[in-house]
């Protein structure tokens, strides 16, 4: 008789990380939209994390602790800050990881010089659980200027033996592999880039404030759009900042610099979204030194956005703008594209090649003079800005859509453990 064919075992993967609260931004929805598309395409995952939900008094995530809560075909399981609250540490989720660790094929972790990843990785090396640890920009030679010397005696105790146990470090950018500090190891390097849902961004086929489900006969029906909400005329250019309100972004560049476009007499609306509450000294001296500033008449601040809102000033932007420092991918660049917005981005942004080869957009340097001119250059063209708009949702309908993501991760996992 013929034998019987071996079933085919599922994947089962951990998906550690501090927090999946929105006001960490990014890293927290990357990991949600990875964890989705892992299970659209087989595997079994499980996130573990805590119920942090910033630093600066906001009360914690309303959440059920210390069991799985099903979404979108992948399971969570939350845990409570404790003892360190101030740093997301949990240890509790330590203890049912070396408890689980056995359970599960392989684990990717997310964030480097966290006490909770550093605990989970160490215990992911004891019970011969094979790890991925993705550093978020943490390996950047500039990030690790800020607390430097607390930095290297982290390192020396416990982060360096981390990476070097680590079967894998995932980048998220070819840039910040490159850039990245290893202390002295080698390393295996995987670089797969964030993804974007681009057909949820994408609507300017639809008439202005019109759902997919209306007709032009129901305009009463009709959304509020971001334009119409904060008072901007269709026909002033909208250039959007839409990140996280910290040093690193560039806003002491971008701030003269649309001071001088509007002092030469260019017509343009600006739009500051996005908010800081691990930083909210910073932030609060971001919007006072836009309101004494000659473009407080034409700026409009509205703190976090999410949602529809959010989705509609993507849309309806004409340029998006994120001048950073240092930035190791910036999801917020490949949202803009996906909502066919061209974007405007510094060197430091580690996709500007891309973008740069897509003619998705405008690149320039670390400097107020290189952004004034790339500014003034897209503000009086707008039908540069259309093109190069289309240009960019092809690029992140290609690059990245979650779906060719997830195949990248799952044949990285299979390589792993193949080994």
């Amino acid at each position: 008789m013929p034998h019987a064919p071996c079933p085919i075992k599922i994947m089962r993967v951990l998906q550690i990380i501090p927090s999946i609260a929105l006001v960490y931004g990014g890293p927290s929805q990357m990991v949600l939209e990875l964890s989705r598309s892992l299970a659209q395409q087989g595997v079994e995952v499980t996130i573990l994390t805590t119920n942090a939900n910033g630093d600066a008094g906001q009360p914690p995530l309303d959440v059920p602790l210390d069991r799985l809560v099903t979404k979108n075909g992948y399971k969570i399981r939350y845990f409570p800050c404790a003892p360190f609250r101030r740093y997301k540490f949990s240890l509790g989720l330590v203890r049912w990881l070396n408890q689980h660790a056995g359970e599960y094929d392989l684990a990717h972790l997310h964030a480097l010089f966290s006490p909770v990843i550093s605990a989970a990785a160490t215990v992911a090396k004891v019970r011969n659980l094979p790890y991925i640890l993705r550093p978020l920009g943490t390996l950047d030679p500039a990030d690790l200027r800020k607390k430097k010397q607390l930095k290297q005696i982290y390192a020396a105790v416990w982060e360096r033996g981390n990476i070097a146990g680590a079967a894998a470090l995932h980048f998220t950018s070819t840039q910040e592999a490159k850039v990245s500090e290893r202390f002295g190891l080698k390393t295996r390097d995987l670089v797969i880039p964030l993804g974007v849902d681009a057909d949820s961004l994408d609507s300017r086929e639809r008439s202005p404030g019109v759902s997919a489900n209306e007709s032009a006969g129901d305009r009463t029906l009709a959304p509020e759009t971001a334009r119409e909400r904060l008072g901007i005329p269709r026909d002033r250019p909208l250039v959007l900042f839409l990140s996280r309100i910290e040093p690193k972004k560039g806003l002491s560049l971008l701030f003269p610099a649309l001071e001088q476009l509007l002092a030469e007499g260019l017509d343009f609306h600006f739009v500051l979204a996005g908010s800081n509450p691990q930083d909210p000294e910073y932030e609060s001296k971001m919007r006072s030194q836009i309101q004494a500033s000659p473009l407080a008449s034409r700026t409009s601040i509205t703190g976090f956005v999410t949602g529809a809102f959010k989705a509609s000033l993507l849309r309806e932007a004409d340029l998006f703008v994120l001048p950073s420092f240092y930035e190791n991918f910036g999801i917020a660049v490949a949202e803009a594209m996906a909502a066919v917005t061209a974007v405007c981005i510094s060197r430091g942004v580690y996709i500007w090649e891309d973008v740069r080869d897509a003619s998705a957009g405008w690149v320039c340097d670390t400097e107020v003079d290189s952004l004034v001119g790339i500014l003034r250059e897209a503000i009086q063209n707008p039908e540069q800005c259309r093109l190069r708009g289309i240009n960019g949702r092809a690029l992140a309908g290609q690059s990245y859509s979650w779906q060719a993501i997830g195949q990248q991760t799952i044949q990285a996992y299979r390589e792993i453990l193949g080994r």
